[in-house]
């Protein structure tokens, strides 16, 4: 339904009319059978058939026809006298004439729309006639929020962007807000008003901020076809500048002007790369003295979790430059997953000596979950556990949940906890995928969160901490100049591989989704010099794959096809065909449903090989599961986590440190 009221069902624009046919039921008939032309979803194409199908939706579910359920719950309780279907004799000398039709018939008091006149003048696209006056009624009730004809929530889905999130128009349900068809908005009218056309010279636009609606009922067609796109961006214009604003009402259309859409590409967001200067919160730590660490008549001695990625601005070790700090006497190391030096790739990782300053470095990565924790005794000598290290913004990317098991010992032995904090890599700003299930957390998965939750180290040991009712005794030492939106390469500093796989900026942009399905048995490129920016396997077809992913028109990425021989995991060392997968914009990418993506189409063109029930683990949500493995679309699986994902934003608010 949401796809239908938006025009991304990927349905055709209209019924076939080459053949003959008559009648509401035969259109129904065609309608319903009409394949999508492109993936549902995927592309915004203006379809009468959607409004079609819905119109059939209305008379399914309230047992009366169309124009009388519309009658009877609309126009006679907005006195809407002069609004109808198929008009009656008496009003003809009130209706203009439109057009001749295929036989030379001037149609008046008909409708315009051809299939709508197959289908007996009835349509859920097209048949309605009106007055300035009832439309004027229309139109204020939806400015004073439905006035109980309509709910307050039905006029807010029909009048937000309710589209694909990362698609290039914005459409309420069944409203256009900004697309290639909002030329009856103006020049003037803010993104966020909202309105509608119709073929003949009809428009309606409606602006909440400055509590305007603009009716135009032209006639563009008379005698023989026409088009009134000019003159709808004419009138528009010219009446949003003869209105009267106050200051504050100018003021508000300001605002809604510049909430981040260029006029001049229709809904295309003012995406700049900004050129940032980050400090990370070692750096800032270094800056004020060490004053956290500090404590009266003595040193404190600490511990420190980091790996390679624990360095200053400097290039030198986090774990250096606090062996080095007046007040503080560094007792410990301790090394996540891949190890202190972040190049080991095996499940199991070793203490051992660190030779510069040494310091004996425990291992918190083991074969077993008790060899993943910090041991008591150990945490129980020291006054302070220092968290520096640099993330890639997924729960499966087991860094988090080492500090998580890091807060639960410290909360244990009565020890303060610090994290240094560092930029998620790939933004601050998308919260995407689904959220993981709760009663089933694990080392992949330590808490509820969605697949890309959008949060650094800091914010999350203060969401774990307080939701998980761990409450250690936590101090986040905050970055400085780092906003929300900063991509890595906004910040100013130097990329180090958080892990061996892990080596640029595209592959973390891309790791939220092509790791989900990691566990099963495709390569994703681990053991070639770009991995997680391919997928294959020798039983794969790589102009098959390539071709079927392009189709389903995935915002941001493309898919080219490749051949590659992995040099280790799995099918090492044998020639594997797939996708080599090319970023094309990377805030249109929603990488989990991406990775939906990926599965269902090996799912889909390989079944008799492809073992999608491994990638259950790392998904983390068995709604989302049920859905791939009952073979339904991605974007419809990405739709139903919506909900519980909206719900996790709201919590997530009240640990978010930055801007």
């Amino acid at each position: 339904m949401r796809q239908l009221l938006v025009h991304f069902s990927g349905l055709e624009p209209d019924l076939d009319l080459k053949a003959t046919w008559e009648g509401k039921q035969t259109a129904y008939g065609m309608a319903f059978a009409d394949a999508p032309g492109d993936a549902p979803g995927s592309k915004f194409t203006y379809s009468d058939v959607n409004f079609i199908v819905l119109g059939a939706l209305v008379e399914r579910v309230s047992g009366e026809t169309l124009d009388e359920y519309v009658q009877r719950h609309i126009f006679v309780p907005l006195k809407m006298t002069r609004t109808r279907y198929a008009p009656p004799a008496a009003w003809l000398p009130k209706i203009a004439p439109t057009q001749y039709d295929e036989n030379e018939h001037m149609l008046w008091g008909v409708v315009h729309d051809p299939t709508a006149r197959r289908m007996g003048g009835v349509a859920g696209h097209a048949g309605l006639f009106s007055t300035g006056d009832d439309l004027a009624k229309f139109a204020q009730t939806l400015l004073d929020g439905g006035d109980g004809i309509l709910s307050e929530l039905t006029v807010e889905k029909m009048t937000r962007p309710e589209q694909p999130p990362a698609a290039p128009v914005l459409r309420g349900f069944g409203w256009d807000i900004d697309s290639p068809l909002s030329s009856n908005r103006g020049d003037l009218l803010p993104v966020g008003s909202y309105g509608h056309t119709g073929w003949t010279g009809t428009s309606i636009w409606v602006d909440p901020t400055t509590e305007t609606y603009i009716i135009l009922l032209a006639n563009a067609v008379h005698p023989r076809g026409g088009n009134a796109i000019a003159l709808r961006t004419k009138v528009a214009t010219a009446v949003t500048a003869a209105l009267h604003l106050t200051t504050s009402e100018k003021e508000a259309l300001r605002w809604q002007s510049i909430t981040g859409y260029n006029e001049a590409l229709s809904a295309a967001r003012h995406v700049s790369t900004r050129n940032g200067s980050v400090k990370n919160g070692i750096d800032v730590l270094e800056e004020h003295g060490f004053d956290v660490l500090q404590v009266a008549g003595g040193k404190k001695k600490i511990g420190v979790v980091t790996n390679q990625t624990g360095v200053d601005l400097e290039g030198r070790r986090t774990i250096d430059v606090l062996a080095a700090a007046s007040g503080v006497t560094l007792g410990a190391i301790f090394s996540p997953e891949h190890g202190v030096t972040g190049s080991l790739d095996t499940t199991d990782v070793s203490n051992s000596k660190d030779a510069a300053t040494g310091v004996t470095v425990y291992s918190v990565y083991g074969a077993k979950d008790a060899d993943r924790r910090p041991a008591p005794e150990v945490m129980k000598s020291l006054d302070a556990v220092v968290i520096d290290i640099q993330d890639a913004g997924v729960p499966f990317y087991t860094y988090e949940t080492t500090m998580g098991y890091f807060l639960e010992a410290a909360a244990a032995a009565g020890v303060e906890v610090i994290v240094l904090d560092r930029p998620n890599p790939v933004t601050g700003s998308y919260v995407q995928g689904p959220v993981a299930d709760a009663g089933h957390e694990k080392f992949t998965g330590y808490w509820t969160v969605p697949v890309r939750h959008g949060m650094t180290m800091g914010e999350l040991a203060k969401m774990f901490n307080a939701e998980r009712n761990i409450n250690a005794k936590l101090t986040v030492v905050p970055m400085e100049g780092w906003q929300r939106g900063d991509w890595f390469d906004s910040t100013g500093l130097g990329w180090v591989n958080p892990s061996p796989n892990l080596r640029s900026l595209a592959e973390a942009m891309l790791y939220p989704g092509v790791a989900l399905i990691e566990y099963t048995n495709v390569s994703v490129g681990r053991g070639t010099d770009t991995p997680f920016e391919v997928v294959g396997a020798p039983w794969v077809k790589g102009r098959e794959l390539a071709a079927y992913l392009n189709a389903r028109g995935i915002a941001g990425v493309r898919f080219v096809p490749v051949t590659f021989t992995p040099a280790a995991a799995v099918y090492s060392g044998q020639k594997c065909e797939g996708v080599n997968l090319v970023l094309t914009e990377r805030n249109a990418l929603d990488a989990p449903e991406l990775g939906i993506e990926l599965a269902t189409a090996l799912q889909k063109l390989y079944p008799a090989n492809f073992k999608i029930g491994l990638v259950a683990p790392l998904l983390g949500n068995q709604a989302a599961f049920d859905g791939l493995m009952a073979g339904e679309d991605p974007r419809r699986i990405a739709q139903d986590w919506q909900e519980e994902l909206q719900k996790f934003e709201v919590m997530r608010q009240k640990y978010l440190i930055y801007k």
